[in-house]
């Protein structure tokens, strides 16, 4: 398989498509191979407009939408941030590219092995792997510059709103199937926030969400 010209249709035809016009993050998808980061016996689909399986039953988010998020977060060189669900570490990669230091922090810890050795392989040194429930977010380093929450929540989270840096930002996919919607939650100061809503998607939920779940009516 010619994966440079896989990854360049995948560019052109998938991603460009979905409003990731950022020339840094196009840019950067040429260098971080994501081949690199998918299971041994997928890398040849690791260009196809879908969520492929992880080891574990989880899986990557698609390509188109795995840049889309990360450009929305605006991430600056000097910027510190967290990611909640680091998978394979592809996104992690991207995250780390862009910014000083990212600590990614997922609940399995094979995952986590895998996501190191991705890391090492790529040469990416700059990103901290943390074994815990992402829900709570990482106190020890907070706050942060930048969050970003790689799969979706019923609710926005106060846990990881209140370790935002004033003037931080973080991303992350809110509602129940069939309408989820991607917010950008902007801290303005100590106690306000402002919060966009960027576009609708669907992605598989955050393991071990159940934490934040509101309280359900039934009848």
């Amino acid at each position: 398989m010619d994966f440079e010209n896989a990854r360049f249709n995948l560019v052109e035809q998938q991603i460009r498509p979905w409003d990731v016009l950022d020339p840094k993050v196009l840019d950067l998808l040429f260098h971080v191979k994501r081949e690199d980061f998918v299971p041994d016996d997928k890398r040849t689909l690791a260009f196809v407009d879908t969520e492929l399986p992880l080891i574990n039953g989880h899986k990557m988010l698609q390509p188109k939408v795995e840049a889309r998020l990360v450009q929305d977060l605006g991430l600056k060189p000097e910027d510190k941030v967290l990611e909640i669900g680091t998978g394979s570490g592809h996104v992690t990669a991207l995250l780390a590219s862009l910014s000083r230091h990212v600590y990614s922090v997922d609940l399995d810890p094979v995952m986590k092995e895998m996501a190191a050795k991705n890391l090492k392989k790529a040469g990416i040194s700059n990103a901290t792997l943390v074994e815990g429930n992402g829900v709570d977010g990482y106190a020890a380093q907070a706050p942060f510059d930048a969050i970003l929450v790689g799969g979706s929540l019923p609710v926005v989270p106060d846990s990881l709103k209140q370790q935002l840096a004033v003037g931080g930002r973080m991303i992350l996919v809110v509602g129940d199937e069939p309408v989820m919607t991607t917010k950008l939650i902007e801290r303005e100061s100590e106690t306000v926030f402002r919060e966009t809503n960027l576009f609708e998607i669907c992605i598989p939920r955050l393991a071990h969400s159940e934490a934040v779940e509101p309280e359900r009516f039934s009848f």
